[in-house]
């Protein structure tokens, strides 16, 4: 029999027992796994594999494979996949000198929510639990699109986001680092770490290690002098700053040999994502083409640390070594693309697929070179590379201005050159892949050879926020492309899908034995991880930069990709890819499953 005192207290039992119902309910749908509950701890990230239904980090993982653990769509069922949601988005707006922004952002995913930015660094969460992607918030960092685009080299872009904690961390073009609040959107904090008066921008995501955000610059075009910079998440304070190209007295400065401080101006910027290896606290970043881009002879010397692979201290931001694919590049060669960290038989390797056509493999411990393989069709620079150094075989040592092979660099003496590959490179900024059961690296492919006009640039002539490049490029003949798969056991070439137009978006790989991969024309592909031939096609009607990733919610594997033509293609590069000038402008998320 129930006493008098319990009846009392009964409805305040029942109040507290729905309450706690409907909070465990709410944390089954995952309606509060977004807020203080999911918090993305450095120990997740360093793990990223345990939780193969989200994508927490810009590559994946800190190794930059992109490669998922997800198998439940399949070389087997993958004809099967349709569209289960879409969602038309913004950002396509113009700005400076671009007709419109455009989509290069690989999304973040985390427990059925989606975290992305567009070109001008609007940042969206969208709900995407039931499959349809439903907006949640946006936060729109207000960017003047003049000032910005003004002194935007390649297209209004950004690359991505990184969530740490209970917040994502967002970057802007007008050089801007934010932290929002993960659940509302909500400003927390915001820094200016990069300068557009100087003609500094920032295109990148950010990577996130422990409690620090890592930020590089765009602006090589511009001569601006490239850097790193890591903050400090909790402060919101800058712990340290580097620069790629050294000042005097700093190891390096040596190799720039004029007269009138080519370095202030020397470029190396570092606009691309780089990567992390725990066990040695290393971070591995690429760096851009020295600055002017064509007129080498005003930069006589090798231009560290140009064209190169940085491995700096984590803590300190201190260079532990250094490896140069492109000494007194004449070629706009840009370094700054990931590298890949594997293990392959004992030997920790870091492979990077340069714009100068070669994938290499570097020991990542010290930066010695171990092999490298041509993975473009015409290659004419060089003759090859040296197979203990890595050194092009066409540099020639007495020379403090490279030529590399006759009639490939536009010089003083000959201001014409016809290099292959074009200036765009034989891969430029879209992220290879690296399937580890398969020991295959999917690299995307740009197929072009250009030609290269040469300006002399005389000291004095550099002013901020004008081009500073000593000539130009044009594309004579078409520009192709594939995606090209190599073994990274042996550096042999193992499958190539030839494409009919080059490789614009970065390339995803699954324990089910797929490449996924968007074309600028506007497809969105399925390939046999083995061999490459196409099983699985979707026409999304509009051209595609951005890399794809893959998720699941309860079980089942949903595929994702932001579509959108933008980068530099549509302004300087047109001429070469016939057919792509009606490619419209587009601002659209595609999610794919099996039924």
């Amino acid at each position: 029999m129930t006493s008098e005192k319990n009846t009392k207290n009964l409805p305040w039992i029942l109040a507290i027992v729905g309450g706690i119902l409907l909070a465990l309910a709410l944390f089954i749908e995952g309606g509060e796994r977004d807020g203080a509950i999911a918090q993305v701890t450095n120990e997740r990230l360093m793990n990223t594999y345990k939780e193969p239904e989200n994508w927490i980090t810009h590559h994946g993982n800190y190794a930059a494979h992109p490669y998922s653990h997800l198998d439940k769509i399949n070389r087997k069922n993958v004809t099967e996949l349709q569209v289960v949601g879409t969602a038309a988005l913004g950002g396509i707006q113009a700005g400076g000198i671009w007709p419109h922004g455009g989509y290069e952002a690989t999304p973040i995913v985390e427990d059925g929510y989606m975290y992305f930015p567009d070109g001008w660094g609007t940042v969206y969460k969208y709900d995407v639990r039931k499959g349809v992607p439903k907006l949640v918030w946006e936060y729109d960092p207000e960017i003047d699109r003049d000032w910005a685009g003004n002194v935007t080299c390649c297209g209004v872009n950004n690359r991505g986001v990184a969530l740490w904690g209970d917040k994502v961390v967002s970057h802007v073009l007008d050089g801007r680092l934010l932290l929002l609040d993960k659940k509302t959107g909500n400003l927390i904090w915001e820094r200016q770490l990069a300068d557009p008066d100087k003609a500094e921008t920032i295109t990148g995501a950010p990577l996130v290690v422990k409690d620090l955000a890592i930020t590089g610059i765009a602006g090589g075009e511009y001569g601006v002098r490239g850097w790193l910079a890591a903050t400090n998440l909790v402060t919101g304070k800058e712990v340290w700053r580097t620069y790629t190209v050294p000042g005097p007295g700093e190891p390096g400065h040596e190799t720039w040999k004029d007269d009138h401080d080519a370095w202030k101006t020397g470029g190396g910027s570092t606009w691309v994502t780089g990567t992390y290896d725990a066990e040695l606290n290393l971070l591995y970043w690429g760096t851009g083409n020295p600055g002017p881009d064509w007129d080498n002879g005003y930069r006589p010397g090798d231009n560290l640390h140009t064209d190169s692979v940085l491995a700096l201290d984590l803590d300190t931001g201190e260079i532990k070594w250094h490896f140069q694919y492109t000494p007194n590049d004449p070629f706009d060669y840009d370094s700054t693309s990931e590298h890949i960290l594997v293990d392959i038989d004992g030997k920790k390797i870091a492979l990077h697929a340069d714009r100068n056509g070669y994938l290499y493999a570097l020991d990542r411990t010290n930066g010695n070179f171990l092999w490298a393989t041509q993975f473009v069709k015409e290659l004419n620079w060089t003759k090859g590379l040296d197979p203990k150094t890595g050194r092009p075989l066409s540099y020639d040592p007495e020379k403090d201005v490279q030529s590399y092979e006759p009639g490939t660099a536009a010089t003083r003496e000959n201001k014409q050159g016809n290099p292959c590959p074009g200036n765009m490179g034989g891969k430029n900024w879209p992220p290879m892949a690296y399937n580890p059961e398969r020991k295959l690296v999917y690299i995307p492919v740009i197929e072009s050879c250009n030609q290269l006009d040469l300006q002399q640039v005389n000291p004095g002539d550099h002013k901020y926020r004008e081009w500073f490049t000593g000539g130009g490029p044009s594309q004579p003949k078409p520009i192709t492309g594939s995606v090209t798969a190599i073994d990274v056991t042996t550096g042999k070439i193992a499958a190539k899908q030839d494409t009919v137009y080059p490789q614009l978006g970065g390339v995803l790989t699954t324990a089910g034995d797929l490449v996924f991969v968007g074309y600028p024309e506007g497809a969105f592909v399925a390939l046999d991880a083995k061999s490459l031939n196409e099983l699985w096609r979707f026409e999304t009607g509009a051209g595609i930069n951005a890399p794809p990733v893959t998720y699941a919610i309860d079980g089942k594997q949903y595929v994702a990709v932001t579509v959108g033509l933008g980068g530099a293609w549509p302004k300087w590069f047109i001429d070469g890819t016939k057919g792509l000038e009606k490619v419209k402008p587009g601002a659209m998320l595609f999610i794919f499953a099996r039924p």
